[in-house]
């Protein structure tokens, strides 16, 4: 059965963008590398054409990665998103109980998770706990270190 990528506009719009820059500038960019070790010789010891093969190897293999997260994916309608309760491309305010700190996350797929950036993936622990909550709403979440308690304060686009 084939994973099913649940993916915001936006982030539907970096891996298209990603899959270019591969596809026709990186690609380009490592063929070159590899001629260019070509010439220095006897490839058999050469650090620089090993390099340019692993570049290349990675980038095809994220090639491959990325359109298959296309073709598998389940696009988030900004239009479907609600704001009566937490869903997959919505802001949701956090208040963790314990230290009394408002915290702010947009939920998306695991694709665009980006914690630093305040983006948590529905399949996160604590994304997974607030989906289908609402306002006022208290979750517990087991982390690593016992449980956290977040009551939900608000909901938006």
């Amino acid at each position: 059965m084939t994973k099913e990528f649940v993916l915001t506009s936006e982030g539907y719009e970096k891996l298209i963008a990603e899959v270019e820059h591969l596809t026709h500038k990186r690609r380009k960019e490592v063929a070159a590398r590899i001629k260019s070790a070509i010439e220095f010789g006897d490839i058999s010891e050469n650090s620089e054409y090993e390099d340019a093969k692993n570049e290349q190897a990675f980038v095809e293999g994220r090639i491959i990665q990325v359109n298959n997260m296309l073709a598998n994916a389940a696009l988030i309608d900004d239009k479907s998103v609600t704001t009566d309760k937490v869903s997959v491309g919505c802001c949701v305010s956090l208040l963790d109980i314990e230290c009394n700190e408002k915290c702010v996350y947009r939920v998306v797929g695991s694709v665009e998770a980006d914690p630093e950036n305040e983006k948590i993936s529905n399949e996160s622990p604590v994304g997974r706990a607030i989906l289908g909550k609402r306002i006022g709403q208290i979750v517990k979440v087991e982390v690593p270190s016992g449980f956290v308690e977040y009551q939900v304060l608000d909901i938006s686009k």
